[in-house]
């Protein structure tokens, strides 16, 4: 799976629908003069897969991806990346039948966020967990590679290159997902405990009181029998 066109509206300095064709499945370099657009295209890419550090797209609120802010008379920022999914062994599950698949997003000024995948509506983290699927996690830290960083890359230590090859293989989605089950278990241990400390400590003895004043009062009615 590998991006086929942008297509980019409202975002940055693309104040009008733009399409943008011709990637290639291995090696893609956008060339250009100064200011035309180039580190847009990177910034709307990495904004499609959901980028948290909005330093790294240069922006200090999602508000400033849209073209001047709003101030021009456009109000929502859109970009569409489709991808070729022609490549079994490169297709995310579930999308086995699908030959093209489109993931969007959309910001509106004021603060509304909305993803779209194949043109249906999504939650964040399902969008997440597609891209991580096929090892597409903009957020790890060495996703991105700017510029005077290389050298920090050759001089990493064993966890981050460790990290790197987690997120290569695929494996590192797993594993957030496993902290996150762990977490839940350990809460729903506790009130599991909880539950049972009250039915110990207040339910039983309540519960014992009750049998004996019901074996009493039984006792009371057979020797008002007599």
């Amino acid at each position: 799976m590998y991006i086929k066109s942008v297509i980019i509206d409202g975002f940055k300095s693309y104040g009008r629908r733009t399409e943008i064709h011709g990637f290639d499945s291995e090696f893609t370099a956008i060339t250009g003069l100064n200011g035309t657009g180039k580190s847009n295209i990177l910034d709307s890419i990495c904004f499609v897969l959901g980028i948290m550090n909005l330093g790294q797209v240069r922006a200090a609120s999602l508000q400033d991806l849209v073209y001047k802010s709003g101030q021009a008379g456009v109000t929502k920022a859109t970009v569409t990346l489709i991808f070729d999914n022609s490549d079994p062994n490169q297709c995310p599950l579930g999308y086995e039948k699908c030959r093209e698949i489109s993931v969007t997003r959309q910001i509106v000024v004021g603060g509304k966020n909305k993803y779209l995948i194949n043109g249906k509506l999504v939650q964040n983290k399902k969008v997440s967990d597609f891209f991580c699927s096929v090892q597409l996690n903009v957020n790890n830290p060495n996703f991105l590679i700017m510029q005077g960083r290389i050298t920090k890359v050759l001089n990493m230590k064993p966890q981050e290159i460790l990290s790197m090859i987690e997120e290569a293989a695929g494996t590192s989605m797993y594993e957030t997902k496993r902290e996150a089950t762990t977490k839940l278990i350990e809460k729903k241990d506790a009130k599991v405990r909880e539950t049972n400390t009250l039915l110990q400590e207040e339910v039983e003895p309540k519960l014992e009181k009750l049998r004996q004043e019901r074996s009493a009062y039984l006792e009371f009615q057979k020797i008002c029998r007599y």
